[in-house]
């Protein structure tokens, strides 16, 4: 049984991973809504973007052996019309945190010679949104990031992967999709297969990456997506 920290645990993607794993170990969910937190024995109240140093000390204290860094912000709008508050936010959120909790989290899968990072990234950090560049970039960040954690922790059997999901079917979804200059039903006309995809999906290509059958898949950038990144 492991320990298992997955950020963003109350609803969506991060709601779906966590109750897919619960019989795996222990499950820590961390979360903005101490409300929605309640449905988990384990958890945290952080708002990553203010006090990440709270769910730091969380991490190191509880001996995370799996870290899901799902927590993320969307934000929608032109380039120049964006605030330095806003541009702050979201890469303290999606960028800077999950570094942060890797740093304290690899403190202890080096002492145990055993670990999984998984970081949910976005197909927009693989293909680029126009007037979503701060989501983009940051998540864009996330794939080197993998990348260069899974080569400098190979030697200790810990593995790095980042999962892009394309439009997934949760609240999250729904509001970039109303965000967008595109109405549902256009928007399902560019996916191959002309669907949203299930968080559930996700959570079990989550399991997969956690499990000893797939130890000898590190530094990996996995897109689901519907085949939303092949084109159109």
């Amino acid at each position: 049984m492991v320990n298992i920290l997955v950020t963003g645990a109350t609803q969506g993607i991060g709601k779906a991973i966590a109750n897919e794993l619960k019989d795996l170990g222990t499950i820590y969910a961390t979360g903005r809504n101490v409300e929605h937190l309640r449905i988990y024995s384990n958890y945290c109240v952080c708002d990553l973007a203010k006090d990440v140093e709270t769910l730091e000390s969380y991490v190191k204290d509880k001996k995370i052996d799996v870290l899901i860094n799902n927590a993320g912000e969307y934000i929608y709008g032109a380039i120049d019309k964006m605030t330095d508050s806003q541009i702050q936010e979201i890469f303290e959120v999606n960028l800077l945190a999950p570094v942060k909790l890797i740093a304290k989290a690899s403190e202890n899968m080096k002492k145990k010679k055993w670990g999984r990072i998984i970081n949910i990234g976005s197909i927009s950090g693989i293909m680029g949104e126009a007037n979503a560049s701060l989501y983009s970039s940051t998540k864009s960040g996330l794939v080197g990031l993998t990348r260069a954690l899974a080569l400098e922790l190979a030697s200790y059997n810990i593995t790095v992967n980042t999962v892009n999901p394309g439009w997934v079917d949760t609240e999250m979804g729904q509001t970039s999709a109303e965000l967008s200059e595109f109405f549902k039903d256009e928007i399902i006309e560019t996916i191959p297969q002309r669907r949203f995809v299930q968080p559930e999906e996700i959570a079990k290509l989550v399991r997969y990456l956690i499990s000893d059958d797939a130890k000898g898949i590190t530094g990996q950038s996995i897109n689901l997506c519907a085949g939303l990144s092949v084109g159109i």
